[in-house]
């Protein structure tokens, strides 16, 4: 087997501390981060893209998966059906490109959107879905949004702030 991308969840808050811990055995891991703004100045300024999660690139026929499902900070691996879950270099890319960008921009906000504005869906399962902008959670890393259903019903949901943006109304 050759190297490959998974994905393997961090204990609560100690993606950075597994990172140095696989770090220290060789591994590479990939903890995508954002900057993020906060009200509380004493407040962490940069947390992960994907909190719990990180990436790790590795050959699992050199290294056991037992190795690092007990490894200090590290709960496991994504898996289906028992398996670990790899992921595309493509969308390690993607995702590489998209923290540049998030970053670049000086972090992930929502300005001027208001309880009750129709937003679009652009990225994820729900992409191109129309819904309800509800609210930011946890310092605007992450919004709720009220997805439209059959028969008027709506779904709560909760998304990354990237992942909408305002509808544009028609001139």
């Amino acid at each position: 087997m050759t190297s490959a991308w998974y994905v393997l969840h961090a204990k609560p808050r100690k993606e950075e501390f597994l990172t140095e811990q696989l770090g220290l055995r060789s591994i590479e891991a990939f903890c995508p981060r954002i900057r993020v703004h906060v009200v509380n100045p004493r407040a962490k300024k940069v947390r992960p893209y994907f909190p719990g999660y990180l990436f790790i690139h590795v050959d699992l026929d050199l290294v056991s998966q037992s190795t690092l499902h007990w490894m200090p900070g590290a709960g496991g691996f994504v898996s289906f059906d028992g398996m670990p879950a790899f992921i595309s270099d493509s969308l390690i890319q993607s995702i590489r490109q998209r923290v540049d960008q998030v970053n670049g921009a000086g972090g992930e906000q929502l300005i001027g959107l208001q309880h009750g504005e129709t937003v679009v869906i652009r990225d994820g399962p729900f992409a191109g879905y129309e819904a309800i902008f509800d609210a930011c959670i946890s310092g605007n890393e992450r919004v709720r949004v009220l997805l439209k259903l059959l028969r008027n019903r709506q779904l709560s949901v909760e998304l990354p702030t990237g992942q909408i943006q305002p509808k544009k109304q028609p001139s």
